[in-house]
């Protein structure tokens, strides 16, 4: 009952926060405004102007655009809307962003917000600086985003704009803010340059010398384009537009190679739809600063009378071999729009490149014309939902992670087996390298990259959720480190501590590579009095009763608590937080040169947490002979951890499952009886063949 109590308490699904109530609205709304009636279940609510008139719309993003963020979870915000669509002011509600719960603080963030007030949904916002000369003229407004948080900033701008579109698209336009439709990756046509073509699906927007020039007639800078004004029929803009969504059309334009990445990064961002834009003009589309990734500065886009996210997707385009051979050394670039921002490619859209001239010597003052041009793509190229797609950010979240999903999987699949072989492993000659390499994959992929360093942060979470003070949303929404849990719980119930401590934790890894390091710098190696090391042993479980007191008694503080925790400073921020907490965190790992895991082995809460497995265990793995203890003490001995007992026993509450103690009990060249019993054998050999 114990297991399957601990079991369930581990992996329980929560069910997600409600929306804030009509007095929780209200007491985020800014002056002279008030709050009004609900107008859906989505949190949208009317806003008042101090007359009891309608002035707007206020909302949350959560509900709206719950994207996940860098912790896993959505970033929720308060949005005031003015009937014109300008925001009015954008609040935070709730976040968990680790580099804000205590690293930069949550001021950075709200100074972020701010600066939202009184731009219009009708500008083309994005989060950065201009590079160099590259926002001379642009149609692009930059918001300052946040050092060392740029991805949290910039979710936090996709929340609010899809959230804020869907919101003035349904009610400030009457356009449904249903689910656009995506392309069916099962329709097949036989196309190529020419089909394309004939077809419609390549939009082209041709400007001359002239034309261009004509945009600038009777201003300051009607003479700023000698080149142009040589050349009147010469083409400034020759620009080809197609959508790469729809396999078909994308096959027909790109080079195999390019196609597969184009498919490698549709698979990553399944809401992304990817057009290829060939410039043959003079024009080239973004400026001579623009860096990749980032949202050019020349053109721009919009749908019913809204902007659209145009952003570079970093893929450098070559094309099908039937292309016109010209186009191939043409300015290419492939963009991205977001179709959970609301954009429908089957439905018209505009594309708008920018002319921009620049007048006077010093401090140049820049003039711009537009050129537009419409595109759509024919439905039968797409797929359209039936009914409302409403899926949670959690399945959002595996969706998106799903390569390394699998191949976490297939990483704890084979350390599963290796482990359940542990004597064949042990018996390996070359088994330290071998643990050394899974330990350096458990640094790299399961912490860095995966940031799947498991913490006491969950087992709190659960608790405080079964007592109503919170939800396991973190559970949900991070995939990636559930599987670490499921896998760390199995492993609990099999071997004790052993197998996450010993085997999953990056931060544990990093402390065993700091030790092996200690002795190849020779330095002296520590271990605490056994009176000291019995005391030390209580630490773990004193921080972890506090935790548990601070989350049920003390919630709010409960973050700052857990940084006892080194874990967030050296897995999730890369040391990157204020000196006291890379201190605490780079501290433990020096000490671990002299001093094997030393973290581990007494302070961890989570560690502690982790010594139940010693006794809700299923059975003893690591073998045992009589002569363990008395006479033999060698496991003993050579034992990091201090998890044998002097009669040989093994405590499992402190065992890691290192398997050191089992390579010197199979080792016949190593383990005291085996080797006393081999001499036995050969002296009793000797004295029969002198007898005969």
């Amino acid at each position: 009952m114990l297991r399957a109590a601990f079991f369930w308490l581990m992996t329980v699904l929560p069910a997600f926060a409600a929306s804030l109530t009509h007095d929780q609205v209200a007491d985020m709304v800014v002056a002279p405004y008030a709050v009004g009636e609900e107008i859906n279940d989505k949190g949208v609510w009317q806003l008042l102007n101090s007359g009891g008139g309608e002035a707007g719309y206020v909302f949350e993003t959560g509900e709206l655009a719950p994207l996940p963020g860098f912790s896993g979870k959505p970033i929720n915000m308060l949005v005031m809307l003015d009937l014109e669509g300008r925001f009015i002011a954008v609040k935070l509600i709730a976040q968990h962003e680790p580099v804000f719960v205590s690293g930069l603080g949550e001021a950075p963030f709200r100074d972020f917000l701010e600066q939202y007030r009184g731009h219009s949904i009708n500008e083309p916002l994005v989060v950065g600086t201009p590079y160099g000369g590259a926002g001379s003229g642009s149609d692009l407004v930059y918001l300052d985003g946040v050092t060392k948080a740029t991805a949290s900033v910039r979710i936090a701008h996709e929340s609010i704009l899809a959230a804020t579109l869907a919101v003035a698209r349904e009610k400030m336009q009457g356009i449904s803010a249903g689910p656009p439709p995506k392309p069916d990756p099962d329709h097949v046509e036989d196309l190529d340059w020419k089909a394309l073509a004939d077809a419609g699906l390549i939009g082209r927007l041709r400007v001359t010398n002239a034309e261009e020039d004509a945009a600038f007639k009777n201003t300051k800078w009607a003479y700023d384009d000698p080149e142009g004004s040589n050349d009147p029929n010469g083409m400034y803009l020759d620009l080809y537009v197609i959508d790469l969504g729809p396999p078909s059309i994308a096959k027909a334009v790109l080079s195999p190679e390019t196609y597969a990445e184009t498919r490698r990064f549709l698979s990553r961002a399944p809401d992304d739809e990817l057009y290829l834009l060939i410039e043959a003009g003079r024009q080239g589309l973004v400026s001579e600063d623009f860096v990749r990734n980032t949202a050019p500065d020349r053109i721009s886009a919009q749908q019913d009378g809204l902007p659209l996210a145009l952003r570079d997707a970093d893929i450098l385009a070559h094309l099908a071999k039937d292309v016109p051979e010209a186009l191939e050394d043409s300015t290419k670039l492939v963009v991205r729009l977001d179709r959970r921002l609301g954009f429908d490619p089957t439905r018209d859209w505009q594309l708008s490149a920018q002319a921009v001239r620049m007048h006077g010597m010093f401090q140049p003052e820049p003039g711009e014309a537009h050129f537009s041009l419409t595109l759509k793509t024919p439905e039968r190229f797409f797929t359209f939902p039936q009914t409302p797609e409403a899926l949670p950010p959690w399945r959002e979240a595996l969706r998106n992670r799903a390569t390394d999903f699998w191949i976490l999987s297939g990483f704890l699949t084979l350390l599963f087996g290796a482990l359940l072989m542990q004597s064949k492993l042990a018996a390996l000659k070359l088994f330290t390298p071998v643990r050394l390499g899974i330990l350096a994959i458990t640094i790299g992929f399961v912490g860095y990259w995966g940031q799947g360093q498991l913490s006491i942060v969950t087992p709190l979470a659960v608790l405080r959720a079964l007592t109503g003070n919170g939800s396991l949303e973190v559970l949900l929404y991070d995939p990636f480190s559930l599987l670490i849990w499921g896998a760390a719980i199995l492993g609990f119930f099999l071997w004790g501590r052993g197998f996450f401590c010993g085997w999953l934790c990056p931060y544990g890894a990093m402390q065993e590579f700091a030790h092996h390091l200690g002795r190849v710098l020779h330095l002296p190696r520590w271990e605490p009095p056994r009176s000291l090391a019995q005391a030390l042993l209580w630490t773990g479980p004193l921080a972890l009763v506090a935790l548990v007191g601070i989350a049920l008694l003390s919630p709010d503080h409960t973050e700052k608590a857990v940084e006892i925790e080194p874990f967030k400073t050296a897995i999730t921020t890369h040391f990157d937080r204020p000196w006291p907490y890379v201190l605490w965190a780079a501290g433990w790992i020096a000490v671990s040169t002299v001093w094997f895991k030393g973290f581990c082995r007494s302070v961890c809460p989570l560690g502690a947490a982790m010594r139940l497995g010693g006794l809700l265990r299923l059975r003893n793995w690591i073998p045992r002979r009589a002569e363990c203890g008395s006479p033999c003490q060698l496991c003993k001995v050579r034992c990091n951890y201090g998890a044998i007992a002097k009669s040989g026993e093994i405590r499992y509450s402190e065992c890691f499952q290192c398997l050191d103690c089992v390579k010197i009990h199979d080792d016949p060249a190593l383990c005291v009886p085996l080797v006393l019993e081999a001499k036995r054998a050969q002296r009793a050999t000797g004295i029969r063949e002198a007898a005969e």
